[in-house]
């Protein structure tokens, strides 16, 4: 990875997107990659009709305070006349001038030496005011060293990047410089801008003995950095855990994934094996974070992305996240302005459930399943039957109101307990509205510990979290009970559940348990959820 510039030429910031990989943040800094040329506004005009433009004037000088042609800047226009307009402008002399509209710019500028061991220089003016002909000396002895690294010894450096933000009249333009060194010298360029316009984040990724350091300090004020130190010790860091279960047929290990949530940024991969362990040191300073695993590789199935977003860290604290292990089954995303699972627009009723979500609820990107079905009944009339991915099915029906059973099914080939099957029926009323209206859809979150290859000890008394979600965790529920198979669901027997939990003892060895939910929220909707083969015993 060579030193690079990339810049965003949009009015507004470039901001996390779910289910983020690394791939899609390394993809996303080439596209911010700003043009080559300068564009001109054509708002931007004089009373003559001419363009308003002045000159700017850039000269470079290297370390020894000589002029230097190993340079790449960018101007960006954030406000004014000029805001849409940009330019690389370029003269191996090292003093370069281009035309631009009169208005606010945001100015970067990598300057290479000619020992690249002696690493890289990034200067920044987050303000440029451009309302005469303006001249700028870029100096690269005005740089001061950026160190932020772990206190291991030995750790190796991965990469790193730096990006700055520069909001003006609303409008934020942003450069970013990414490296593969870990000499990178920044310094800040020209008059203060105004308070809390400027925002800038450094991460850096290291690997050591035991664990990976991910590195990331965030920054507000009225300048862009001149130098960074930060040796944090380990006790001001958080530990992010990631545990891979075994999946059937995997021919190889899988990759897991780390990176804050907020902006842009390069983030940290690394094989894990199935079975393993990844363990990761975070600055709680960055803010929360998101961690993403692509599960071990299955012959003649598509690949499978699990991720946990947008969680919370503290410094001494340990947080694990787990992926791709039973119990499979139903999931409903609690994040605020998800949307719905299930909705009706009109007479149309959608249903876009992970059906097959892993035994923490991280929903699968490509569920590994043998086949699928789902049905909807209007008063007791089939409107249709669905065959294909589980969970997702569209029906059309008639308005007015009327009771529906939705039933799904999906026999999965997930993880370590491939062959089992989950099924959830649901009973309500509905009716077309005036506008979109989520279906009133619950679902029962089963969490037994188990080992990464999805056993539990046999003979044991256990009591297994039982969750809650969707309608009835918002509305309350007007009864619950559960019940477990340890002969794949040809009978049951109902067991206690106490404080969320559910009591009952495990089969013998190389058994399975199934679990069975019914559920009637106080609005009188129904869960039947049935989830054969949950897991085995060991």
């Amino acid at each position: 990875m060579n030193p690079s510039t990339n810049r965003s030429t949009n009015p507004s910031t470039p901001r996390r997107t779910p289910r983020r990989s690394v791939l899609r943040t390394l993809a996303l800094a080439g596209v911010l990659a700003g043009t080559s040329l300068s564009t001109l506004n054509p708002l931007a005009v004089a009373a003559d009709g001419a363009p308003e433009t002045y000159t700017l004037t850039i000269r470079h000088l290297d370390r020894a305070g000589a002029a230097t042609g190993g340079y790449q800047t960018k101007v960006t226009g954030i406000s004014g006349p000029g805001a849409e307009a940009s330019a690389t402008p370029y003269d191996e002399s090292g003093t370069v001038t281009v035309r631009l509209p009169k208005g606010r710019y945001l100015l970067d500028s990598t300057l290479l030496g000619a020992d690249p061991a002696a690493g890289t220089d990034w200067i920044v003016q987050p303000r440029l005011d451009l309302d005469r002909d303006t001249a700028v000396t870029v100096d690269a002895r005005t740089t001061v060293p950026v160190d932020v690294r772990p206190q291991e010894a030995g750790a190796r450096y991965l990469h790193s990047m730096a990006f700055v933000e520069a909001t003006h009249e609303g409008t934020t333009r942003s450069a970013n410089i990414l490296m593969s060194s870990d000499r990178l010298r920044v310094a800040h360029l020209g008059p203060a801008a105004e308070a809390g316009s400027v925002k800038e984040w450094i991460d850096t990724y290291w690997s050591g003995e035991r664990a990976d350091y991910a590195l990331g300090y965030t920054f507000k004020s009225d300048r862009a950095l001149t130098g960074l130190v930060r040796h944090p010790a380990q006790d001001a860091l958080a530990t992010v855990k990631v545990r891979a279960a075994a999946p059937a047929g995997a021919t190889g290990p899988g990759f897991v994934d780390i990176q804050p949530s907020a902006g842009p940024t390069v983030g940290l991969n690394q094989p894990l094996a199935p079975r393993a362990t990844a363990t990761f040191l975070v600055t709680p300073e960055r803010g929360r974070w998101d961690v993403g695993y692509a599960a071990a590789d299955v012959p003649g199935k598509q690949p499978n992305r699990y991720s946990a977003n947008d969680f919370a860290v503290r410094a001494g604290a340990t947080t694990t996240h787990t992926f791709d292990n039973a119990v499979y089954g139903p999931s409903l995303d609690p994040s605020p302005g998800a949307r719905p699972a299930g909705l009706r627009d009109g007479d149309t009723l959608d249903l876009d459930l992970p059906l097959l979500a892993d035994g923490e609820g991280h929903a699968p990107t490509a569920p590994r399943f043998h086949t699928a079905t789902t049905t909807l009944h209007r008063n007791g009339v089939l409107i249709g039957t669905r065959n294909g991915a589980p969970g997702r099915a569209r029906f059309t029906t008639t308005p007015g109101s009327a009771a529906y059973k939705l039933t799904a099914t999906a026999t999965h080939g997930s993880g370590p307990t491939a062959g089992g099957r989950v099924t959830a029926a649901w009973t309500f009323t509905s009716a077309a509205a005036a506008g979109p209206a989520a279906l009133p859809l619950s679902t029962v979150r089963f969490a037994p510990a188990l080992d990464l290859d999805g056993t539990a000890p046999a003979g044991a008394l256990v009591g297994v979290p039982v969750t809650v979600e969707g309608a009835a965790a918002a509305t309350g529920v007007r009864s619950l009970t559960v019940s477990m198979s340890t002969n794949g669901g040809t009978t049951w027997t109902r067991v206690p559940v106490l404080d969320g939990r559910a009591g009952f003892r495990t089969p013998a060895a190389g058994g399975t348990v199934s679990l069975r939910a019914e559920l009637t929220d106080t609005a009188g909707n129904t869960l039947t959820q049935t989830l054969r083969n949950a897991y085995r015993t060991s």
